[in-house]
């Protein structure tokens, strides 16, 4: 290795470090999760080593949980991290032309919001290796923490679990509220989807339709709406 991609290595893990954290402190809700839905300790570890986000892989272990089909977790999946495409767009006009397709493929692997965030920050040219050097100390703290919710989940008392639990909704909340504050439409939006979706839980109308489906139908019928009704402008 250069000495330039090992500097930015370097540098990679020590501004990974920040990230780890927060994601062991995730991941350990995330555990518990999976635990009430039936996931040994292993099998969560090859699911956070496999799906890096926070949100899919909840949406994966609730549906297992709920017994969903795998045409409605595969569906589901696609919609929760479809914005991990742009992601990659982004930084494919980041790195470098002559960047190898290995090293592309492994910056797409372990892109996450915030190693995505942190990376296009970077004044001038992304190397590679500095994505290499934040997925290295980001995602073992992941499994891991997967791994530790599981396993701990089985002995703490059922209050301490459920406790615990009420960090995944905090996160979800850390997700939505700033944008909130930012953008009325998008705070208009987040009380569409939580009324709509207590509508669809609630009416016999849609009982057939599994917990899995109505969130599709739902992303997909309000983000249109959203998009044709406003539509967000180029900047010149």
């Amino acid at each position: 290795m250069k000495e330039k991609h090992l500097d930015n290595f370097v540098k990679g893990l020590k501004n990974g470090i920040p990230i780890a954290l927060g994601y062991f402190a995730v991941a350990f809700t995330l555990g518990i999760q999976a635990k009430n839905a039936g996931i040994t300790a292993f099998q969560s570890a090859v699911a956070s080593f496999g799906l890096h986000a926070s949100a899919g892989e909840y949406i994966a272990f609730t549906l297992f949980g709920a017994n969903a089909t795998i045409f409605v977790m595969v569906m589901m999946e696609v919609v929760a991290n479809a914005r991990y495409l742009l992601m990659s767009c982004a930084l494919s006009q980041k790195i470098p032309a002559d960047t190898p397709i290995w090293k592309r493929l492994i910056m797409g692997y372990f892109i996450t919001d915030e190693i995505f965030g942190v990376s296009i920050l970077t004044d001038g040219k992304l190397d590679p290796y500095y994505n290499f050097g934040m997925a290295a100390v980001a995602s073992p703290a992941w499994g891991f923490g997967t791994v530790f919710g599981v396993v701990l989940g089985n002995f703490l008392p059922v209050s301490v679990v459920s406790a615990l639990s009420v960090g995944l909704y905090g996160m979800f909340i850390a997700v939505i509220i700033p944008p909130a504050r930012k953008n009325k439409i998008v705070a208009v939006l987040i009380i569409i989807s939580f009324v709509a979706s207590y509508i669809f839980n609630k009416l016999a109308l849609f009982s057939a339709i599994s917990s899995g489906m109505k969130i599709i139908i739902l992303t997909v019928v309000i983000s249109l709406g959203a998009a044709i009704l406003f539509p967000v402008k180029e900047e010149k």
